[in-house]
C-alpha cells in the first residue's frame, strides 16, 4: 500500500464536495450559496493539500440540477463562492466537474468513473494509480477504484462504514485530519 510521504506535485487528488468540502443537507441538496456551509478547516486543510499536490480537482454529483431544483447558474455561484473563500486562504481547486444526471448508470454519475476521464482529458499528465479520491461515501472510494485511484475515506457523514474496507485504502474522520497526516508523515 502506499504510504502518505511518497506523495508529491505529480499527485492528483480527486475531491468530493457534500460530506467533505462542507456539511451536508440530509435527503436534500445545497441549492443555494446561503445553505453552504464549510466544515470546520477546511479552508486550511485545502492550503495543506494545494502545496502537496500537483493538480486538484472536485468531482460531484449534483442531482438537483437533473431535478429542475436548482440552475447550472445557481450550481456556478455556489462554486465561485466555494473557490473565492479556498483561494482567499491560500488553496486551489483547478477544476470542478458535476454530474447533474438522473440516471444512475450514466458514465459520469459516481461510482462510474466518467468525470476522472474528463479530467484527464483535461489534464493528460494525469496518473491514476498516482492518484487519490477523498470522499465520504462508499461511491466516492468505488469510483476511485473504478479509476484506478488510491483511496481516502471521511468519517463526516457516515462513520458506520467499517474499516478495514477493500475499497478505502486510508481513513480519516476530517479534511483536515487527512492534511494534518500529509504534513506529519
Amino acid at each position: 500500500m502506499l504510504h502518505l510521504a511518497a506523495i508529491d506535485k505529480s499527485y492528483t487528488l480527486f475531491i468530493d464536495r457534500d460530506g467533505v468540502i462542507n456539511y451536508e443537507k440530509k435527503e436534500s441538496y445545497i441549492l443555494n450559496w446561503n445553505e453552504f456551509q464549510f466544515y470546520g478547516n477546511v479552508p486550511s486543510a485545502m492550503k495543506i493539500i494545494n502545496e502537496i499536490f500537483g493538480t486538484i480537482v472536485m468531482v460531484t454529483n449534483q442531482k438537483g440540477i437533473g431535478k429542475k431544483l436548482m440552475t447550472t447558474d445557481d450550481l456556478n455561484y455556489i462554486h465561485q463562492n466555494m473557490q473565492l473563500h479556498i483561494e482567499s486562504a491560500g488553496g486551489r481547486i483547478d477544476k470542478i466537474y458535476y454530474c447533474s444526471d438522473l440516471d444512475d448508470t450514466s458514465i459520469n454519475r459516481k461510482p462510474n468513473p466518467g468525470m476522472a476521464f474528463q479530467a484527464k482529458a483535461d489534464y493528460p499528465l494525469i496518473d491514476f494509480s498516482k492518484s487519490f479520491m477523498i470522499g465520504n461515501k462508499l461511491s466516492d472510494m468505488q469510483f476511485g477504484r473504478n479509476a484506478g485511484m488510491n483511496t481516502v475515506y471521511l468519517a463526516t457523514t457516515n462513520p458506520e462504514v467499517s474499516f478495514p474496507h477493500p475499497d478505502i485504502d486510508f481513513r480519516f474522520n476530517t479534511l483536515f485530519e487527512f492534511a494534518l497526516a500529509l504534513i506529519t508523515k
